[in-house]
């Protein structure tokens, strides 16, 4: 099979996947194979690539917005998934035995893989993922609409579910939830958010591309990352890595607010004055997904038909992709899809 592999994290810009040819994975007990035939590139993709997120294999395929058809099972798998359209996200297994399982947060698991660095992910032909950490996909969503979601969008769950709008006396009603940085997970977060009846301010950079599409969505407000909304914000989501956006998010905060930030990687975020955390503003950061994130999210995207500003790049040119999606290019989400066919993509 043809994949795409990182040998040495290096700037996007210098391409540094390589085109290789591979054996096709066997898939062990529990496991599934799966024909891949669209993966979202995500900017944790883009932090593997580059090292902001230390290499843990010598080489890696990463991609984790995997979408594809079972082709194939191992041991202890039913063979009835063979044919079925399934999704493999960020995290791909767990121990299921630490503190964090047993207490129904697999997120936080002391011994887990993900998908695209501890593990091969989705930039090559096939991938294999254990048959319980793979995801049924709504019907009606194209292969390049429903990947985003398999990353961006069920992050984007878990960070509005950790605002705490929920425990209002009138819940999303008329809340003000303040939204920066606005590429794949930011657009699918503000149609739930807008869904459940919150009114969104966007902060983001990009003028052409992002505060255009945050209008399109119905923002209220849109303006610059850091200035400041007309409205004292009851809640906050930094999807963009910058920690610099943390005072100026905190500033925006009404009094017993809360600021998520959603990325796994952050630059360093600067020394805080002590009045923007009082009056009961939180701060608190999203560390991967749940399995039962997953499927919430996607049950509710389907209902709300959630849809995906998606641009799509042949697999051969993931490097550009990436360089893309390093540039803010990317209205929406970058996908993946259409390697062409050859002797190798039969099994």
């Amino acid at each position: 099979m043809r994949a795409l592999v990182l040998h040495t994290p290096a700037p996007a810009a210098a391409h540094p996947l390589r085109l290789e040819h591979r054996p096709v994975p066997v898939p062990g007990p529990g496991e599934v194979l799966v024909r891949v035939a669209a993966c979202g590139v995500c900017r944790t993709d883009l932090h593997v690539v580059e090292g902001d997120l230390p290499p843990r294999r010598p080489t890696i395929v990463p991609g984790h917005q995997v979408v594809g058809v079972v082709v194939a099972v191992g041991p202890e798998v039913e063979p009835a998934l063979v044919g079925q359209r399934v999704g493999i996200a960020w995290v791909h297994r767990t121990c299921g035995t630490c503190r964090f399982c047993t207490s129904g947060r697999e997120n936080l698991c002391d011994r887990p893989d993900f998908t695209g660095w501890t593990v091969d992910g989705g930039y090559a032909e096939f991938a294999t993922a254990p048959a319980t950490f793979v995801h049924r996909l709504p019907r009606g969503l194209s292969d390049e609409q429903v990947a985003p979601l398999l990353c961006a969008g069920i992050i984007g769950y878990r960070a509005l579910a950790l605002t705490g709008l929920d425990q209002r006396p009138h819940g999303w009603r008329n809340a003000r939830l303040g939204l920066y940085g606005f590429g794949a997970a930011g657009h699918l977060a503000i149609q739930l958010a807008r869904r459940r009846g919150a009114d969104v301010y966007v902060c983001t950079r990009d003028r052409e591309r992002h505060q255009a599409l945050a209008k399109e969505l119905g923002a209220v407000w849109v303006g610059d990352a850091a200035e400041q909304p007309p409205e004292p914000l009851d809640a906050a989501v930094i999807f963009a890595p910058a920690g610099e956006l943390v005072p100026p998010a905190l500033e925006a905060l009404d009094k017993g607010g809360t600021l998520v930030l959603g990325g796994i990687h952050m630059s360093d975020v600067p020394p805080l004055e002590y009045r923007l955390l009082y009056q009961e503003r939180v701060v608190r950061s999203v560390a991967n997904n749940t399995r039962n994130d997953a499927q919430a999210f996607l049950a509710e995207a389907a209902e709300a038909h959630v849809r995906t500003s998606v641009q799509t790049f042949p697999f051969d040119r993931a490097n550009e992709a990436l360089e893309a999606l390093r540039n803010d290019a990317i209205r929406g989400a970058a996908v993946l899809r259409g390697w062409s066919p050859s002797a190798e993509s039969t099994l």
